[in-house]
């Protein structure tokens, strides 16, 4: 096909592309918006929308909301040219772990690109190289989370002691990095590797008990919420804790006479009684609940373990 003959909207994708493959256009570069598409090429503003969506269906540009259309990175072209696969491996490392270095010391509503930029020494824009979304980013930094404590190859023989294992070492990482908790989402979950790994670990550990495969899926998803759900509350203490430097044991004490006002009237005899006897802490509540979690669990197996 000659180039009078194709349609509006190939002839400026193919002098976009040619651009993109001669090195013109840049992987992070902004290309032109439809606006500047009509107004350039005096087509329609749907003729300029077919062009941008062409190129990304071939991979070449992509949407980064609020920031414009921009020149995807690629592993090759048609020129022969070949992007440092390491190094660009090495720069999402080194993005990754700045990001989680911020999120850990000032909260995940601190990070913004343009913030991580700074903490690099680079333009916000040349971040888009290497993600294409803070949504991205955060998937990472959950990745990266989770990588940091490895289930054992050899894990414990008892079904029960895997999953307290799984258990604990998911609450390590939580108090590790306080915000992973509120990033992750059990209704649009993060499709992370290293977080299917204890998914795939507490289905192992239920094998060849009797239950069936929705029940096993059930009970494992249901022990990775339990856990997320007790330490979604790390990341608002964290912050209270930081911008008032008042622990929470701290302020626990501090309420105490207001508790003593509201309990002591009577109102509340059962709490009156046997709050004087009990100590919760974060601790106590996730491990009184994983107890109980376990037991219901117990009940199902049909087939004793090996």
């Amino acid at each position: 096909m000659t180039e009078r003959s194709q349609a509006p909207y190939a002839r400026i994708a193919a002098e976009l592309r040619g651009r993109i493959e001669r090195g013109e256009l840049r992987p992070g570069d902004r290309v032109p918006s439809t606006r500047a598409i009509t107004q350039r090429w005096g087509v329609a503003m749907a003729t300029a929308s077919k062009v941008l969506a062409m190129l990304g269906q071939e991979g070449l540009v992509r949407a980064v909301p609020g920031v414009g259309t921009l020149v995807a990175a690629r592993p090759a072209t048609s020129q022969g040219r070949r992007p440092a696969a390491e190094d660009d491996g090495a720069q999402r490392g080194r993005i990754v772990r700045a990001a989680v270095a911020i999120a850990d010391s000032e909260g995940l509503t601190a990070l913004t690109m343009r913030r991580l930029a700074a903490e690099l020494g680079v333009s916000a824009m040349s971040l888009y190289r290497h993600v294409s979304t803070k949504e991205q980013l955060v998937a990472l930094m959950a990745d990266a989370a989770f990588g940091e404590q490895a289930l054992p190859e050899r894990p414990p023989p008892h079904w029960r002691e895997r999953l307290e294992l799984s258990a604990a070492l998911q609450w390590r990482l939580y108090r590790a990095h306080p915000w992973l908790a509120g990033a992750m989402n059990l209704s649009r979950p993060l499709l992370i590797p290293n977080g299917i790994r204890h998914i795939d670990w507490a289905l192992a550990a239920l094998d060849g008990l009797g239950l069936d495969d929705d029940t096993r899926m059930h009970a494992a998803v249901t022990l990775f919420g339990y856990v997320r759900g007790h330490a979604v509350d790390l990341e608002p203490e964290s912050d209270a804790a930081r911008t008032s430097g008042v622990s929470g044991q701290e302020w626990m004490r501090a309420q105490e006479t207001r508790l003593a006002a509201l309990v002591d009237g009577g109102a509340f005899p059962a709490f009156a009684e046997v709050r004087a006897n009990s100590a919760l802490t974060p601790e106590s509540l996730l491990q009184y609940g994983l107890t109980a979690l376990l037991d219901g669990l117990a009940l199902r197996i049909t087939t004793p373990p090996n």
